[in-house]
């Protein structure tokens, strides 16, 4: 039984003489030929975030000749971004990057549609935005904007192609709940539920090599073209994951799960995913301090103990001045409560506030009641009164 799946898009009227020569060489694969660049050119797709992922992707679908191309980012372009996200160059730095993505597409190929989305997709405005495309690409990095994507997708009755990265690995996969042929799934089969709060870093925190983005970028194009056109096998109903120190791909398969509960409506998808957990909500409560405070602290001669629960990696780029590394995954085993002085505050950051308000639940558990965290992290500390210090 032949594994493709019907082609999403009808075929545009004609090609003209320039798509003619700009598209040969798809024009002389028999599988492509005239009617697949046809229906690359009737597409519209939406490209969420134009970062790590969208970067790739969004340069190789408009130079495969997709018409219509909507990118949703409501970010600007960082010099941390230049690492990875080869759609913008150094002389974007601080603009808007669905501007400095839609610059860099008209310079590969004019005949494209950017649409520009600048603003945060949420539950109020995902489907009716969804529902004007055909296909939709997530590449996002968070587990709240993950599971919105999938719901809204489901709603809008949209196939979407879903990739992620860490460090040295990637995973993409295809999800319809409307597929033909009873094949429909969705991201919640493959995973019902997000993982416990902070127990995966985000690339931010992470770090992630910059060129596994364009080998898993590559492969969610690639996966958008065949739902296009209707050739080959898509990744619906398989998890392809890339290993890139290894440098190998393998394919899990997934099938519908009967427990999933279908979806009816979008939900509050900070809440499901819980940003912070409760034991580190209920920690933070009463113990965060801000930057201010802290400068407070440091100049008062007060008796604390600045504990940075990052990891050895982070404390190479910056620290706070008289801080003391203490990894939360030493914290989280004991080894590192041990050595907290029990005579002073101890007062814990990380790079935003997530790990140190878990570390500081952990410290709380074992009878430091007096201890603290810092609000908004080393980053908010940097902006607020060290505006010089290096920022990863």
């Amino acid at each position: 039984m032949s594994r493709s799946l019907p082609p999403l898009v009808e075929p545009a009227g004609e090609l003209t003489r320039d798509e003619v020569e700009r598209y040969s060489r798809h024009l002389i694969i028999p599988d492509v030929g005239v009617q697949g660049q046809k229906r690359l050119k009737n597409a519209r797709v939406l490209v969420i975030g134009a970062g790590g992922l969208g970067a790739p992707t969004l340069l190789y679908l408009a130079a495969a000749g997709v018409g219509t191309i909507g990118i949703i980012d409501f970010d600007v372009v960082d010099e941390s971004n230049l690492q990875r996200q080869v759609i913008h160059g150094v002389a974007d730095v601080g603009r808007a990057k669905a501007e400095s993505a839609r610059d860099s597409i008209n310079a590969i190929n004019p005949l494209v549609d950017v649409r520009l989305h600048q603003f945060r997709l949420d539950a109020s405005n995902a489907v009716q935005l969804f529902e004007s495309y055909d296909l939709i690409l997530d590449g996002t990095d968070n587990f709240a904007t993950r599971y919105l994507v999938n719901d809204a997708a489901a709603l809008a009755h949209r196939p979407y192609v879903w990739g992620s990265i860490f460090r040295f690995e990637g995973q993409v996969s295809v999800f319809w709940e409307d597929a033909p042929d009873g094949r429909g799934l969705n991201y919640r089969d493959l995973y019902p539920e997000p993982p416990p709060p902070g127990m995966v870093p985000s690339c931010a925190e992470g770090g992630v090599l910059g060129v596994l983005c364009a080998s898993v970028g590559s492969v969610m194009g690639t996966e958008a073209i065949k739902l296009i056109t209707g050739i080959g096998e898509s990744l619906l109903g398989r998890l392809l994951i890339y290993d890139a120190l290894e440098m190998s791909y393998r394919t899990i398969r997934v099938r519908k799960d009967p427990s999933t509960p279908k979806i009816t409506e979008l939900i509050d998808y900070e809440a499901f995913c819980g940003v912070v957990s409760a034991d580190a909500a209920e920690a933070a409560a009463g113990s965060t301090i801000t930057p201010a405070e802290l400068r407070e602290l440091l100049d008062s001669g007060q008796q604390l103990e600045l504990i940075d629960v990052r990891e050895p990696a982070e404390w190479e780029i910056n620290h706070i001045e008289g801080a003391r590394l203490v990894p939360q995954s030493m914290l989280n085993t004991g080894e590192g409560l041990a050595t907290l002085p029990q005579d002073r505050i101890p007062v814990l950051y990380c790079k935003t506030g997530v790990r140190s308000a878990a570390a500081l639940a952990t410290l709380k558990k074992a009878g430091f009641a007096n201890a603290v965290h810092l609000q908004g992290g080393i980053v908010a500390w940097a902006k607020a009164m060290q505006p010089d210090m290096v920022m990863y």
